[in-house]
């Protein structure tokens, strides 16, 4: 699931270009639709044309409450960049779009809004050639331009394609195992109780999880999780997620919280930054000068040391580290913002390099710079990791090809990143770096895992008589090379998460039922075949009565053995009769058709549809009218 944030000035027409698009106001407080202007963050989703529903984020636009939007900018997937048509670009257009650059938001489109006030159509022109001058050089340089009008609906389908088209190429959100949500709005329901909402990263969330409410440290359980109003079973990387949590009172959490697993990450009060300042800042950035730190949905006070220079000048990229009044909740590869407190000015951003140096730096230290630019390179691990993200699953050997490292480092790397369960394993012997052995990142491998998850339970809601799903039907959806799907099936069954008997793929604990009425049905049936065992009903006239999938469980099951298309004998009946046809041709050598009707019986349709059957399967042979033992 993805996210989309509005940004733009204020009056543009973010929000009313939300509901036309979706059918929501975003504008949920009084006093916003009162003065008929976004204060806080308001939320919205859309199903688009390729089916798959995405949030929306929607920012404040006024100069005033930049702040709330850069709450709720910094989770988002892509971009809504609104403009009018009839103002063009704004102050807040330009410091929205220098947050997107920042934050490195690459996925966005530009809405031209208000079209059906402009009665000159070289004046849309016009303001479209300023809009593609003040894109130059940013992330949105080369996003898409939608001219809409959210009053007539003029260019609302083509730009929902285009958000589509956006969206198709943003990656999905890694599945590390390890969820955070950044919590942005925190509420109470009557008989539920606190309610926090937010996007989730990182990993899932689950009805039941014991979660820990950070940096206070509160404990807490998941009672009940939604997606667009929708209740969930579990929240995926990527959602808009409302969580409804027991045991922490809603006086005991705030905007910028953080709600994760018991232990998983830890607070902060010291990060390592690049930070690249903008061209446009009214003042150079001073040691120990006081800053707004946004990082996430949280927003705290700090003290900027500058690191290797006096001063860092408008539009210049430097090395720093912050010290913050409050804990906060980051990690490496986090994008943040720095604000001026008075007057507000949005100074810059950058990335989190490291989140927890030991010390405070020497100021002029040439080797903590150095330090800070290998961390910003990549270490072995994670170079390592970002090829096996790359290709994919892979053999150590091609993944250490690939990553074009060192004998030793990609040793370190690898001992490092199977410690810290980054990579999945997909055979149990000792991993080196001349094994064959398969590795896949822990986040690729947590995404297959939950897609095989899916796909089964869906198939068993689907089938519910079927004991399982045919291995090759699996192997199709999941689209894995075939060697990668076999070592994945042996792994999912040494873990539990599927089990396979007969080429059919299952849930540990599915069991197939048969209602009452199905049972009551299937008990006449095994009258009539015993009355009858060997002229049993035809399978057609057992799909009349039973059901096609009733007679499809039986025989899946083992109770009914299918000789034909249109004969089945009861198992047992099906045993005696194989035992007696090889006993009598031991004896007598031939066997007919005509012999075996007149020994049980029966017709000749059971009679050739058994001997058949045993031909098939390789027992016996014909030759004629006559069948032997095959020898």
């Amino acid at each position: 699931m993805r996210v989309i944030g509005t940004a733009g000035h204020v009056d543009h027409g973010k929000s009313t270009l939300v509901a036309a698009l979706t059918g929501i106001n975003p504008d949920r407080l009084k006093e916003e639709q009162l003065r008929q202007m976004t204060i806080e963050l308001g939320f919205a989703w859309l199903t688009l044309p390729n089916g798959e529903e995405v949030g929306i984020v929607d920012v404040p636009g006024h100069r005033d409450f930049i702040e709330n939007m850069l709450a709720g900018v910094g989770g988002i997937d892509a971009a809504l960049l609104v403009i009018a048509a009839d103002e063009g670009v704004m102050p807040q257009t330009r410091e929205h779009l220098a947050i997107l650059d920042l934050l490195q938001i690459k996925g966005g489109v530009v809405t031209l809004t208000k079209i059906d006030m402009i009665d000159d159509p070289d004046w849309l022109d016009l303001v479209e050639l300023d809009v593609r001058a003040v894109l130059n050089g940013t992330v949105l340089q080369d996003a898409p331009v939608m001219r809409v009008s959210a009053r007539t609906g003029e260019g609302l389908p083509a730009l929902t394609a285009a958000l589509s088209e956006v969206l198709a190429d943003q990656p999905q959100r890694a599945d590390l195992g390890r969820p955070r949500l950044p919590i942005d709005r925190v509420f109470t329901i009557a008989g539920f109780g606190t309610v926090v909402t937010g996007t989730l990263s990182d990993g899932v969330l689950k009805i039941g999880d014991e979660i820990e409410i950070l940096p206070a440290g509160r404990s807490g359980r998941i009672r009940g999780l939604q997606s667009h109003k929708r209740k969930e079973q579990s929240a995926v990387p990527g959602s808009r997620t409302a969580a409804n949590i027991s045991g922490i009172a809603v006086d005991e959490v705030r905007r910028g919280d953080v709600l994760t697993h018991p232990g998983q990450y830890r607070n902060t009060h010291r990060l390592d930054l690049q930070l690249r300042l903008l061209p446009d800042v009214s003042a150079p950035l001073h040691h120990f000068s006081e800053v707004k730190l946004f990082i996430a949905a949280s927003e705290v006070l700090a003290r900027v040391r500058l690191l290797g220079v006096e001063e860092l000048a408008a539009g210049e990229t430097g090395w720093i580290q912050v010290e913050t009044q409050q804990p906060v909740v980051a990690v490496r590869g986090d994008r943040y913002i720095l604000r001026r407190p008075s007057p507000g000015e949005t100074l810059g951003g950058g990335v989190v390099i490291d989140p927890f140096p030991p010390r405070r730096h020497k100021r002029f230290d040439a080797q903590v710079i150095e330090r800070l630019e290998a961390i910003r390179k990549g270490t072995p691990a994670d170079v390592l990791y970002q090829a096996s993200l790359a290709v994919g699953a892979a053999s150590i050997r091609e993944l250490v090809t690939h990553a074009r490292l060192s004998p030793a480092d990609a040793q370190t790397a690898l001992r490092e990143l199977i410690q810290n369960r980054q990579f999945n394993l997909l055979k149990s012997a000792e991993a080196s770096l001349e094994s064959e052995q398969w590795v896949m990142p822990a986040s690729l491998w947590n995404s297959h895992t939950q897609k095989v998850i899916n796909e089964v339970t869906a198939y068993h809601k689907n089938y519910p008589l079927r004991l399982g799903m045919p291995r090759q039907e699996l192997a199709s959806r999941l689209k894995l090379q075939p060697r990668l799907f076999n070592l994945a099936v042996a792994q999912w069954r040494r873990e539990g998460i599927v089990v396979e008997k007969g080429g059919l793929i299952a849930s540990p604990d599915h069991r197939v039922r048969f209602d009452p009425r199905q049972q009551a049905t299937i008990e006449q049936m095994r009258k009539r075949f015993s009355e009858a065992p060997y002229a049993p009903p035809s399978i057609k006239d057992l799909q009349s009565e039973l059901g096609e999938e009733v007679v499809a469980a039986l025989i899946e099951q083992g109770e009914l053995v299918a000789v034909s298309s249109e004969v089945a004998f009861q198992k047992q009946i099906y045993q005696q009769l194989v035992e007696e046809v090889t006993e009598h041709l031991r004896t007598h050598q031939t066997l007919t058709a005509a012999q075996f009707r007149d020994r049980y019986q029966t017709s000749r349709r059971y009679a050739l549809a058994l001997l058949e059957h045993l031909d098939a399967i390789g027992l016996t042979v014909r030759q004629g009218d006559e069948h032997r033992l095959r020898e």
